[in-house]
C-alpha cells in the first residue's frame, strides 16, 4: 500500500526541467536510505537516483550530471531535480525508502515503502 506520496510530474519539452518532490507521511523513524525508481511502458522499474543517510548520493549513468537528488531534513522531504529531460526519461517516477538499509540501492526489492508515482512526460 502507498505510505509515500510524490508530486511535482508533468509535460516539459526537450531540454526543460521538472523537480520531484516525496514526502513520506506514513512513514516512521526520521533518517533513512531512499532513492527515486523510474518505470516506463514496457520496462522494467529502474533506479535513476539514491541517498543515503549520510547524504552520499549515487546515480545511474543515464541520469549523472543532468538529475539531483537531496533531502530537507527539516521537511523530512525527498527532492529530485531533473534538468536537460530528454524524451528518454519519459517514465512514471516512483520514491521509496526503507529503514533497514544501511546503503540506498538500485534494487526494488530493497525497498518497502513506495509512492503511488508521478507521470514525467518528454517530447
Amino acid at each position: 500500500h502507498v505510505q509515500l506520496v510524490e508530486s511535482g510530474g508533468g509535460s516539459v519539452q526537450a531540454g526543460g526541467s521538472l523537480r520531484l518532490s516525496c514526502a513520506p507521511p506514513g512513514y516512521p523513524g526520521s533518517r533513512r536510505c531512499m532513492a527515486w525508481f523510474r518505470q516506463a511502458p514496457g520496462k522494467e522499474r529502474e533506479g535513476v537516483a539514491a541517498i543515503d543517510p549520510d547524504g552520499t548520493t549515487r546515480y545511474a549513468d543515464s541520469v549523472k550530471g543532468r538529475f539531483t537528488i537531496s533531502h530537507d531534513n527539516a521537511k523530512n522531504t525527498l527532492f529530485l531535480q531533473m534538468d536537460t529531460l530528454k524524451p528518454e526519461d519519459t517514465a512514471m517516477y516512483y520514491c521509496a525508502a526503507d529503514p533497514r538499509l544501511v546503503t540506498a540501492t538500485f534494487w526494488v526489492a530493497d525497498y518497502g515503502y513506495w509512492g503511488q508515482g508521478t507521470q514525467v512526460t518528454v517530447s
